[in-house]
């Protein structure tokens, strides 16, 4: 009869595999949690995870806890846009690295580049692979400058001014904006004047990245590498001020400039996470490459962890019906653990229906204090106290601005 009004002291937990996280709430015990591990036991469809909850509970911590701690199994980190920096330091005392983007930062690197190449692809297949990356880049990076789908004729301004540039032993970004404003070639159809007409919109929205307030960004060869053998690497977005779509067109950039390292078939198992990710949804371009590697997740050893508030925050992305919208609600569908932090009251009844929460569930949602948090794993539910150490505690801290001076207490 209790195992049935609160069926969390009927569960065993998922094991002594993995991370550990904290105490269960209702058994007591140590609570472990690996996604690679439970994806292997069949428990879970897909390595990735949803985290939210509301400011100031404790779900930055625990997604830096998870993080750091995967490390000493043989994990690694990617961060691949930070827009408040909390994570640099989290990186460098890893041994990771931290790259600073803007700020007057001499740090540039080249979307474009072809990345690391593995010696069993052909040439044929690794020139296709390339392409196809570069061309889902330029498009999602075009989307995002107009605010709006291309146009038929703007796509093939498009793939003309990036053939053109492919064809540079180093293409970069500035080579595409000179292309599409004066192309050198035209398809069958079409001139190379009414090629440059079609393109103009285009390639003025996309300038901005190379000689407007993103100059010195993305507008040449990369001055840096990646290390994929880096236990942690993060890119610093703090210096970069502006709109979300701003922020959308940056972490476009960086994360292309990642994939190529997430490609390796030698990278190992790694998170990647996606902090303050209610900002990143709200850009359709961006959404549909989240999309991509959430559905690529599996074949490439990936678990991709998406921090937002609530998830209400869903709901924010595009119209009701829209494209957009249903590119979020996939990406909650293509997460098979959702941990949710304290909600507010208004939010239980949405929460609870989005999670397929049982009463007693979601009776919890209101009344979990800091550091605690409702896991639905797979099909199983747990309430978890997360435990941090004092060190992770002071690595983690981000309320150190808010901290009143005992001086003027």
């Amino acid at each position: 009869m209790v195992a049935g009004a609160y069926p969390f002291l009927a569960e065993g937990g998922l094991g002594s595999a993995g991370v550990y996280v904290g105490q269960d709430a209702w058994s007591g015990g140590g609570f472990c949690f690996d996604p690679w591990v439970l994806y292997s036991q069949g428990i879970i469809t897909n390595p990735n995870c949803l985290l939210a909850g509301v400011v100031g509970k404790g779900k930055s911590c625990l997604a830096k806890s998870l993080a750091t701690r995967s490390i000493a199994f043989g994990r690694r980190v990617y961060v691949p846009g930070d827009p408040k920096g909390e994570w640099s330091v989290v990186a460098k005392a890893v041994g990771g690295a931290a790259i600073q983007l803007g700020g007057g930062s001499r740090n540039r690197l080249n979307p474009l580049d072809t990345g690391p190449r593995d010696p069993a692809i052909p040439d044929s297949q690794w020139q296709l692979l390339v392409a196809n990356r570069r061309r889902a880049l330029v498009g999602s990076l075009a989307q995002s400058a107009l605010g709006r789908p291309l146009m038929s004729v703007e796509h093939t301004a498009l793939d003309v001014s990036l053939a053109g540039a492919a064809a540079a032993v180093e293409p970069t970004l500035p080579m595409l904006v000179d292309l599409l404003l004066e192309p050198q070639s035209a398809p069958p159809g079409s001139s190379a004047a009414e090629l440059a007409r079609d393109g103009r919109d285009l390639a003025h929205a996309m300038r901005r990245l190379v000689a407007g307030d993103l100059g010195g960004l993305f507008d040449g060869p990369s001055t840096l590498t990646f290390d994929p053998a880096l236990p942690m690497v993060s890119l610093d977005l703090s210096q970069i001020q502006g709109s979300d779509q701003l922020i959308a067109m940056v972490m476009t950039c960086a994360s292309a400039w990642m994939e190529a390292a997430l490609s390796a078939p030698d990278g190992g198992q790694r998170w990647v996470i996606y902090d303050e990710a209610w900002r990143l949804m709200r850009q359709p371009a961006l959404l549909a490459r989240m999309q991509s590697q959430w559905k690529l997740s599996r074949g490439l050893g990936i678990a991709n962890l998406l921090i937002v508030h609530r998830l209400s925050d869903l709901d924010a992305v595009g119209n009701a019906g829209s494209e957009s919208r249903a590119l979020a609600r996939g990406l909650l569908g293509d997460c098979s653990t959702k941990i949710v932090y304290q909600q507010e009251v208004s939010e239980a009844p949405q929460t609870a229906l989005e999670l397929g929460l049982s009463t007693a569930e979601r009776a919890q949602l209101p009344d979990l204090q800091r550091g605690e948090g409702l896991w639905r794993v797979g099909q199983r539910a747990f309430v978890v106290r997360h435990v941090a150490t004092d060190e992770e505690l002071t690595l983690f801290d981000t309320n150190s601005r808010m901290e009143v001076p005992r001086s003027a207490i």
